[in-house]
C-alpha cells in the first residue's frame, strides 16, 4: 500500500478532531452540565494520539465507540441532554459519508454505523425540538 493511500483518511475533515473531544467528554461524564476539563483534556489527548500515531482502522474503531455513545444517548436520554450526542452524531455521520471518496473499504465497513447514526440523529433532533419547545 502506498503512503499516500495509507494516510488518505487524515485529509477528510478536521471537524472530528476539533469537535468530538468536548462532545464525547460530555457523553462520558457522569453528571449533567459541561464536562470537567480533565475529561475533555483526556479525550483531546486520545484523539490527538489517534490522528498523529494511529491508523485508519484505529480511528474508525474510535468513531465506532462514539457511535455507540450517540446511539445509547438517543435511546436513553442522559444528563447532558441531546446536544452533545447530536453534535457527535452529526460529525461522525458526515465523516463516514465522506469515506466513499477514499480508497479502501472504510465506507463499506461503516455502513451499519451510518444507518445507526442516521436513526439516532433523527431521534435526537426531534428530542432537541421537544426540549426547546418546553423551555
Amino acid at each position: 500500500m502506498s503512503a499516500r493511500r495509507h494516510l488518505a483518511w487524515l485529509g477528510l475533515t478536521p471537524e472530528p478532531e476539533q469537535q468530538l473531544p468536548l462532545a464525547v467528554a460530555a457523553l462520558r461524564a457522569p453528571a449533567a452540565g459541561r464536562p470537567p476539563s480533565v475529561l475533555v483534556a483526556e479525550e483531546r489527548r486520545h484523539v490527538e494520539r489517534l490522528v498523529l500515531r494511529g491508523t485508519q482502522r484505529g480511528w474508525l474503531r474510535y468513531l465506532g465507540e462514539v457511535t455507540d455513545l450517540v446511539v445509547a444517548a438517543a435511546e436513553e436520554p442522559g444528563p447532558a441532554g441531546p446536544g452533545p450526542a447530536l453534535l457527535a452524531g452529526e460529525v461522525v455521520l458526515d465523516h463516514h459519508r465522506m469515506l466513499i471518496g477514499l480508497p479502501g473499504s472504510g465506507y463499506d465497513r461503516t455502513t451499519a454505523q451510518r444507518q445507526a447514526l442516521e436513526r439516532a440523529v433523527d431521534r435526537l433532533r426531534s428530542r432537541r425540538g421537544e426540549h426547546w419547545s418546553t423551555v
